[in-house]
């Protein structure tokens, strides 16, 4: 086959995102270790980091995660003593996480991990903003796509 066969592996989007996805998030093991975390947590910490209190159905859509994905990394998340879940007072059908004084002082040893993360991958900022703009150009492209066929 030829290197113009639309069909090769090594050309496809998709393949690519996915070796790479698993790439990124294997860089990421050794960098969030010390912090005692794993990416899929990392992530739920950053909106956390953000927004401090999230209920699980705004939590789900900010990640782009299903509610029962994220149930039992938020349930270890508390066990590590770095986020609480509690029913809102405002409504019981709510369920909120919120930061614990654990959690919001583990965001100071966190904010190296972008740092580090660079010069894991030897990528300038300039480069890793770069890639970031695409990336989200792609995600909304494919959001486009699925409600175009909804």
């Amino acid at each position: 086959m030829s290197s113009t066969d639309p069909l090769t592996l090594e050309r496809q989007v998709c393949f690519a995102l996915t070796v790479a996805s698993r790439g990124i998030v294997a860089a990421y093991k050794p960098v969030l270790d010390p912090l005692g975390i794993t990416h899929p947590q990392y992530l739920v910490m950053l909106a956390l980091w953000e927004h401090r209190t999230l209920d699980l159905s705004t939590l789900a859509r900010l990640l782009h995660q299903e509610a029962s994905t994220l149930s039992p990394l938020i349930k270890r998340l508390e066990a590590q003593g770095l986020a609480k879940r509690q029913r809102s007072i405002a409504d019981e059908r709510r369920l909120e996480i919120t930061l614990t004084p654990e959690g919001e002082a583990l965001r100071t040893r966190a904010e190296q991990v972008p740092i580090q993360m660079a010069a894991r991958l030897k990528m300038t900022p300039a480069e890793l903003g770069e890639l970031h703009a695409s990336m989200v150009t792609l995600i909304e492209a494919s959001q486009n796509s699925l409600e175009d066929h909804d």
